[in-house]
């Protein structure tokens, strides 16, 4: 039980190895790559019902007493980020099976997959801010390949725009890592939040906040810091894009929640109502730019900005019902949106384009289909009874608490203009009469292959929506630790 925290990042680099063993084997390749993930997912939920059992779990590399050595941390919020990365790394892993064509697969992007979701399980497990630095590294470096696997001209170009803005952002976060240590001689979370308590003036901690905040919200997509995203994110293959829309941009996210509940606490006068501030006009552009698209899953990438300004609203409210909501949100919109990208991914496979004017007729000639789009859109405009509706609510309450009525009225009205695209592209690709462009309809290869990862995701978001109460408890549970540091501090620094 003492290691189970290096357990997600060991199942992810036996994955990388053993599929590189098999790399003139397809087949074992893509076997491996599905039961590695499996054993990801199942491995993060026990590792969550231990943290739920028994508290903060920590353990010492190579035994180096902590602020010393390297540290992994799980929490409940570390906790319910590795299961999200297990179940999205498994439903593309599934997914791709049909999706990925033999060229790619030959290339590398079942390992590619598996480095990205080591990277990722270590970010989220990492206890301190340099290794934060590397493992972001790790993740991005099987990202910019994964980008451009395949070399199609689009890709490139998405890639080149996303690769500098990312190198951007990596720089500035260990420039800010630097002066951290330098003002403080440790990298070691826990023991960076006292050391930061006695740093004076005042004034460089709220400058070294903004700057972690820019490197960070660069590699989250909040505003003004986008616009990388919808430039590149609807360039690679679709099983590509939903793995990057549930996990990377959360990833950013899951830093910006760390750091400033943990580290920069005592700016709160300062950084929270700018916060507000950054979710709401994040939260606007994202919805609005959407608004004006037509291709399918460039429409979708604006969305996954606007849903991110609703995670940054519930950490600028800084209360324990918004953070809960946020958390809870947070488990909604990373299943809803990899759902969706999955939805276009089956449509383009059936007519061939993801242009919502070419397409048209689906809800009868693929009802099943229509279905599965329509319950996570329905969810990501906050319908009830699913799970956005209860996510949203909530955190409407949490402003409510803090009397934020500028904020409240900005994410109901982008709820509304949310439900405007998903009905937008409900028209378009399922009610409108099919366009007469004389091409049948493809064959699609695999159709249950396809089908089972948005059947779970989708089923998903109705049963989160249905039991909202025992799942809003569990972000509670981690709602409470983020909120109280000292139990973090505490499990980090006190040695056995």
């Amino acid at each position: 039980m003492i290691h189970l925290p290096v357990l997600p990042i060991l199942l992810s680099l036996a994955g990388v190895i053993s599929t590189l063993l098999s790399w003139h084997r397809l087949s074992v390749q893509k076997a491996l790559a599905v039961l590695i993930s499996g054993l990801l997912l199942a491995a993060n939920i026990g590792l969550l019902v231990v943290v739920l059992r028994d508290g903060i779990q920590t353990y010492q590399i190579g035994n180096w007493i902590a602020p010393f050595g390297i540290t992994l941390v799980i929490d409940v919020f570390s906790a319910i980020m590795l299961v999200l990365a297990g179940l999205i790394g498994l439903m593309v892993m599934i997914y791709s099976l049909a999706a990925i064509d033999e060229k790619r697969a030959a290339f590398g992007f079942y390992p590619l997959t598996l480095v990205l979701l080591m990277g990722v399980c270590g970010s989220f497990s990492t206890g301190d801010i340099f290794n934060l630095f590397v493992w972001f590294e790790v993740m991005l470096m099987a990202s910019f390949v994964l980008m451009a696997l395949g070399g199609e001209r689009r890709q490139i170009e998405g890639s080149v725009k996303y690769i500098i803005l990312n190198l951007l952002a990596s720089a500035l976060l260990l420039s800010s890592t630097a002066i951290a240590y330098g003002l403080t001689g440790t990298l070691n979370m826990a023991d960076l939040a006292i050391q930061l308590q006695s740093v004076q003036p005042s004034g460089i901690i709220t400058t070294l906040a903004l700057l972690f905040l820019i490197a960070f919200g660069i590699k989250s997509a909040i505003f003004p810091l986008f616009f990388w995203l919808p430039a590149s994110y609807h360039t690679p293959p679709v099983a590509v894009t939903a793995l990057f829309s549930g996990l990377l941009t959360k990833v950013g996210v899951y830093a910006v929640v760390r750091v400033f509940t943990l580290l920069f606490t005592q700016e709160i006068w300062f950084l929270h109502p700018l916060l507000l501030w950054i979710a709401g006009l994040t939260m606007v552009t994202g919805v609005l730019g959407a608004a004006v698209q037509y291709d399918f899953r460039r429409l979708l990438s604006f969305h996954i900005i606007s849903q991110i300004g609703y995670l940054i609203m519930g950490l600028g409210l800084y209360s324990l019902t918004s953070m809960a909501a946020m958390l809870y949100f947070m488990v909604h919109v990373v299943m809803a949106k990899s759902a969706l990208f999955m939805v276009s991914g089956l449509v383009n496979s059936t007519e061939g384009t993801y242009n919502l004017k070419k397409l048209g007729g689906l809800y009868r000639a693929r009802p099943g289909l229509a279905i599965l789009f329509l319950l996570p859109a329905l969810s990501l405009a906050g319908l009830p009874p699913l799970s956005g509706f209860f996510g949203k609510l909530v955190l409407v309450q949490g402003g409510l608490e803090k009397s934020q009525y500028g904020i409240i009225t900005v994410s109901l009205a982008v709820s509304l203009l949310t439900l405007f695209s998903m009905t937008k592209i409900w028209i378009e690709v399922f009610w409108k009469p099919a366009p007469h462009n004389g091409k049948p309809q493809r064959a699609t290869k695999g159709s249950w292959v396809f089908l089972s990862p948005v059947l779970v995701l989708a089923s998903l978001t109705v049963l989160f929506g249905l039991f909202a109460g025992p799942v809003y408890h569990v972000a509670e549970q981690a709602a409470i630790q983020l909120l109280s540091p000292h139990l973090y501090i505490q499990a980090v620094l006190t040695q056995p």
